[in-house]
């Protein structure tokens, strides 16, 4: 897994309008090429009546897919800048339609591809650009008495927090940056003077608006 990389948070759409032709950005996030496919043919059944649906994706952790697709425009003048907008911002497992409907003056190549790039920043802008970060999930269980001091120290430190257990002990779901997570089981021990029992658990991606 990667320590981190920027996607967009949640489906957004955006219009802007250029010489009487209205461009819908539409972006997403996607996991799969399947995903990807599936968003773009549902903008596509969904806006049947404009003059081009066209689309651009990016995913894997490197990249591995990327595709685009111009929907009918001159080549080069719609996909790629859309891809082009993509890469540029640095974002992975994203689709991106920008929806086109004439208005009845031609654009040329030049203003096509400006267009085109426009309507794809105005949809990722729309669909919040974000950072999934990778943290470790690790579970502290402490008697109550040490309870007080452990939650007020891990405030202190900014630790992303999940659920907090109370049966006979108190079990805190703590979720440490991944390549942190050791120093983190330390520190607690350290805090605790060894009365704490930590357990690691599996890497996940968390959100975040900007890197930790």
């Amino acid at each position: 897994m990667l320590a981190h990389f920027k996607t967009i948070e949640s489906y957004g759409s955006s219009e802007i309008v250029i010489k009487r032709s209205r461009f819908i950005g539409h972006a997403r996030p996607v996991e799969s090429e399947e995903e990807a496919i599936a968003f773009i043919d549902s903008i596509k059944k969904e806006h049947a009546l404009a003059t081009h649906n066209c689309s651009a994706y990016v995913i894997g952790e490197r990249d591995q897919i990327q595709k685009q697709s111009d929907d009918g425009e001159p080549s080069g003048t719609a996909g790629k800048p859309i891809l082009e907008v993509i890469k540029h911002q640095g974002l992975k497992n994203i689709a991106v339609v920008v929806t086109r409907y004439f208005g009845g003056i031609m654009l040329g190549a030049g203003g096509l591809i400006r267009a085109y790039t426009d309507g794809a920043v105005a949809g990722i802008e729309a669909a919040k650009p974000v950072y999934k970060v990778n943290h470790r999930l690790v579970k502290v269980e402490v008697d109550y008495t040490w309870y007080g001091k452990l939650e007020n120290e891990l405030r202190n430190q900014g630790m992303l927090l999940g659920d907090v257990g109370f049966t006979d002990k108190v079990t805190a779901t703590c979720y440490p940056i991944a390549d942190q997570a050791e120093s983190f089981v330390s520190w607690v021990t350290d805090i605790t003077q060894g009365q704490a029992v930590v357990v690691m658990g599996e890497c996940e991606y968390k959100f975040h608006k900007s890197l930790p």
